[in-house]
């Protein structure tokens, strides 16, 4: 008997709780789940299951042996994904959303994908919106700040990327250059309009600058960005971005908790999709 496939229909009768629905579900007749459970359990000399009126619960054996069948049939499903991109091209639209400062580094990304796969229309939008992945609003969310904890959605480590102060040189040629943060008093602020004690940017604002220095809040980055680069005052913003513009100065050296950790959020139902997986190959390619 193929040992794969009695673990399989154990991996199943744990999901599901009854013989009739996973006979069901594998189209098998009932005595094949009974013989396949029968015949595991014999074979490893534990119960894998305790039978009761209403199905069957699995043992502290059989949770143990399920964790293992579970991320098993998690490979095989990536694998049969790859094998059937290398035969049927993927098409259609895939849609990838992130905030605006990380359009530099989504980029060559997004080029990869497509020279792989270049029947796929890409939708690439950019805002400070949470798009709603359970509505299908997006295939794949770049979320930024702390980890995503929404039940439904499987979160992956994307990048990390350190922000520091920054001002236009012809603020500082106004207004001097502080080097450190107890020079800033007195200076121009540009502030992000909700500022949250558990994100270290912000709580860091709120703690060295004064609501009297800030000159500018604002709920978009762009809007932030833009009042920098008009020298309206000191703001924030991700290292790779500010070196895109020479007039912008760095004031002094970024702190260690000024790093901010980007995460890859697809939802659960979309996760296993071709077009998904195909995608996230690309990023583990890229960040090697």
């Amino acid at each position: 008997m193929d040992r794969w496939q009695i673990i399989r229909t154990a991996h199943h009768l744990a999901r599901l709780g009854t013989i009739s629905a996973t006979a069901d579900e594998l189209g098998v007749h009932r005595a094949t789940v009974l013989r396949h459970i029968d015949a595991l359990e014999e074979e490893l000399g534990v119960k894998l299951f305790q039978r009761h009126a209403r199905g069957y619960i699995a043992t502290e054996a059989g949770e143990d042996l399920m964790r293992v069948a579970s991320a098993t049939e998690d490979q095989f499903a990536q694998l049969f994904n790859r094998l059937k991109q290398r035969s049927e091209p993927l098409s259609g639209e895939f849609i990838i959303t992130s905030l605006p400062p990380l359009v530099s580094v989504m980029m060559p990304i997004l080029r990869a994908f497509q020279e792989q796969h270049p029947a796929i229309q890409l939708k690439y939008l950019t805002s400070e919106k949470l798009f709603r992945l359970e509505f299908g609003e997006a295939h794949v969310a770049v979320r930024t700040g702390p980890r995503p904890e929404l039940p439904d959605n499987v979160v992956i480590p994307f990048a990390s990327h350190r922000v520091s102060l920054y001002a236009h040189r012809d603020y500082l040629a106004q207004h001097n250059h502080p080097s450190s943060a107890k020079q800033l008093q007195g200076h121009r602020f540009i502030s992000f309009a909700e500022l949250l004690p558990r994100v270290p940017v912000h709580k860091w604002i709120l703690n060295h600058i004064k609501e009297q220095d800030i000159a500018l809040k604002s709920n978009d980055g762009q809007v932030i960005k833009q009042a920098m680069l008009d020298a309206m005052g000191i703001g924030f913003m991700f290292q790779h971005e500010a070196e895109q513009h020479s007039q912008l100065v760095e004031l002094f050296s970024p702190e260690k908790e000024w790093q901010v950790q980007h995460w890859l959020v697809t939802h659960g139902d979309l996760h296993r999709s071709a077009k998904v997986q195909a995608f996230l190959e690309v990023v583990r390619s890229k960040n090697q």
